[in-house]
């Protein structure tokens, strides 16, 4: 099981200034969420329990910007009594302080104003553990260019992501004394960074990179391969159901076939495409195999595309060699097994990002 500890998360602790900010409207909140306690994070038992892939989760996030919050809130409610059904509980937490609930498929929005309490009906425990899985999503948008600076010593990557994690963030959050303080702290580091890309920044007031590097471990733990293989062969084998039972016939993976439903990927992440292209196990046909890996190098021509692309908008070629030392950084192994993203490969791509960054710095001390 995993363990979030809200008292080493950089982003949790920020919930203490969110407190204060809105301590006025709401007394009972600021010790809420200055509680640093330890809560245990727990997969869902349920076999078809599936990760969300990148883009699902971006579809997510961005869901309910739109509504006013008092109808997120009231969504919100309903959305949690329905989990609260299914897991037979009765709070998100059992008495073993393992999640009941699956956080993953709350958009932020949503977990931000579960956090903070917004309507008042949320309890204790459900603040804890959204101010939680927050946290845990800012370390995991820290990852990638974390892991990219181990290769590279520039950490200028860290900070960027840092900002384009802030500037996600919805409006009842963007409104907070918290959010601004680490914006501002944020553009201070990246300021730092472009000064000298090698060192991290110290010393800046409100700074959550800081605060991320400075834990002893922000890896955050996964279930084993054998795991995530069975959870998405029951996945599909339910999408096999589903289709049978409207009609549809079979479940196919190859989209000429004229007959049969076609499987759907879109909302299946990188690890599990890999699960299914790897097969170790055996337990997927060839053509699931196959269909996995076309989709798994398709997601990954297009984030080698979108490297280019930024390279191209910032003028800055050496942008492109991050954009793919980010992905790499983000891959489990398997991922990078079936993707065949070799060690060799990240070698060059550290070297070109390297030499290249040396060739501009010789042009703009000239």
């Amino acid at each position: 099981m995993t363990s979030v500890n809200t008292g080493l998360n950089p982003y949790a602790n920020y919930g203490s200034a969110y407190a204060r900010a809105a301590a006025t409207a709401q007394p009972s909140l600021a010790n809420a969420l200055n509680s640093n306690e330890t809560a245990s994070a727990s997969s869902s038992d349920a076999a078809t329990n599936l990760t969300l892939s990148e883009a699902a989760r971006a579809k997510l996030a961005s869901s309910g910007s739109d509504k006013d919050i008092a109808t997120v809130v009231t969504d919100l409610r309903a959305k949690l009594a329905a989990q609260y059904v299914a897991a037979k509980a009765t709070g998100p937490l059992d008495k073993d302080g393992k999640l009941t609930i699956d956080l993953s498929t709350l958009d932020r929005r949503s977990l931000y104003a579960m956090a903070t309490n917004n309507g008042g009906t949320f309890t204790a425990d459900e603040q804890k553990v959204a101010q939680a899985e927050l946290g845990n999503r800012f370390n995991a948008a820290l990852a990638p260019a974390a892991g990219t600076a181990k290769l590279t010593g520039d950490f200028s990557g860290i900070y960027k992501a840092a900002l384009d994690y802030l500037d996600a963030a919805g409006s009842e959050e963007k409104a907070s004394a918290a959010w601004s303080a680490q914006r501002e702290a944020v553009l201070k580091g990246i300021q730092a960074t472009e000064q000298t890309p090698t060192k991290a920044p110290s010393g800046i007031a409100n700074d959550p990179v800081a605060a991320y590097l400075a834990q002893p471990d922000t890896t955050t733990p996964v279930q084993d391969i054998a795991t995530v293989a069975k959870s998405v062969r029951a996945a599909l084998d339910a999408q096999a159901k589903a289709a049978k039972e409207a009609g549809k016939g079979e479940l196919v993976y190859d989209s000429r076939r004229k007959t049969g439903q076609l499987a759907d990927f879109s909302a299946v992440d990188n690890r599990s495409l890999s699960a299914i292209s790897l097969n170790q196990d055996g337990l997927f046909s060839k053509e699931e195999s196959f269909a996995a890996k076309q989709v798994l190098d398709s997601r990954n021509r297009t984030s080698i595309l979108e490297a280019l692309q930024a390279s191209q908008k910032s003028g800055d070629p050496s942008q492109f060699s991050l954009g793919i030392l980010n992905t790499y950084s983000a891959m489990s192994d398997e991922e990078r097994t079936a993707s065949n993203w070799t060690p060799s490969f990240r070698d060059n791509a550290v070297a070109s990002y390297k030499s290249t960054n040396h060739i501009l710095s010789l042009l703009k001390s000239g």
